[in-house]
């Protein structure tokens, strides 16, 4: 049974969250040859705060990507 973490900040819509847990299940299923029922999506949502990049925290205000409906 894969199981995926994908840690990601947050702002994103719960259909891109949708969409992204599905193409990670499809592209698991196409690469391992394994089931749909078999694959676990979990997404770890965090705080702009909570993260940094090259020792700095992340900058106030960033974008974490696109958050269509």
């Amino acid at each position: 049974m894969p199981i995926i973490q994908v840690h990601l900040l947050e702002g994103r819509s719960k259909n891109v969250k949708r969409q992204l847990i599905r193409d990670l299940t499809d592209t698991t299923c196409r690469t391992l040859g394994v089931t749909p029922e078999s694959v676990r999506v979990i997404l770890q949502e965090m705080a702009p705060d909570h993260f940094g990049i090259a020792g700095e925290p992340f900058p106030q205000g960033g974008n974490p990507g696109p958050s269509q409906d």
